[in-house]
Parts: C-alpha cells; sequence; structure tokens
C-alpha cells in the first residue's frame, strides 16, 4: 500500500512538471511572436501620430488656399509683407536692426 502512495505521488509529480515544461515552451515558442507584435503596435501608433499631424497640415494648407482665392484681404497682406507693395500715395517704412562692431564672447570692459 505504501508503494502505491508513492507511485501516486510521482506521477502526479511527473504530470505537473510535464504541465510546466509544456507551458514553458510555449511561452519560449510564442516569445518572440509577442515582442514582434509589441513593436508593432508602437510603430502603428507612431504611424497613427504622423497621419494625425499630416491631416493638421493639410487643413491648414487647404484653409490657406481657399483664403488666398476668395480673400483679398490676404493677398493684400502678403503682398505687403513678402514684397514690400503699398498702395498708391503710401509711404513703405522699413526697419532694420542695427549691426555692431562687437565681436561675440568679447564685452568692452
Amino acid at each position: 500500500m505504501n508503494v502505491r502512495t508513492i507511485w501516486g505521488v510521482l506521477t502526479r509529480v511527473v504530470l505537473v512538471l510535464v504541465v510546466v515544461a509544456s507551458a514553458l515552451l510555449v511561452g519560449v515558442w510564442y516569445l518572440p511572436a509577442i515582442q514582434r507584435n509589441r513593436t508593432m503596435r508602437e510603430e502603428r501608433l507612431r504611424l497613427a501620430e504622423q497621419i494625425q499631424q499630416a491631416e493638421h497640415q493639410i487643413q491648414q494648407r487647404e484653409a490657406a488656399i481657399e483664403s488666398l482665392r476668395h480673400d483679398p484681404r490676404t493677398i493684400e497682406r502678403l503682398a505687403r509683407e513678402r514684397l514690400g507693395l503699398a498702395r498708391p500715395g503710401e509711404t513703405v517704412v522699413l526697419f532694420v536692426s542695427p549691426q555692431t562692431n562687437a565681436v561675440e564672447g568679447l564685452r568692452a570692459p
């Protein structure tokens, strides 16, 4: 009777070890796939963020194009800012920052 109890315990221990070994084998087998899945998920999130930023830029540029097509004030503003143009009778005043003779890194005493 004592022999059957030992064999029963050993059988249970072996079964538990087989189950644990099987679980470890499955874990090791699928670990690269799990890591690849995580990497792809992070890449997908990064690309989704890039897409969102690109769509925002597209909306801004479409609004700018629409403004240039239909708003004469926008065209006038850009002509004044970028080309320095003025209406007849107006005087254009340009403010230029003064240049100094000081050498960078040296200070006067």
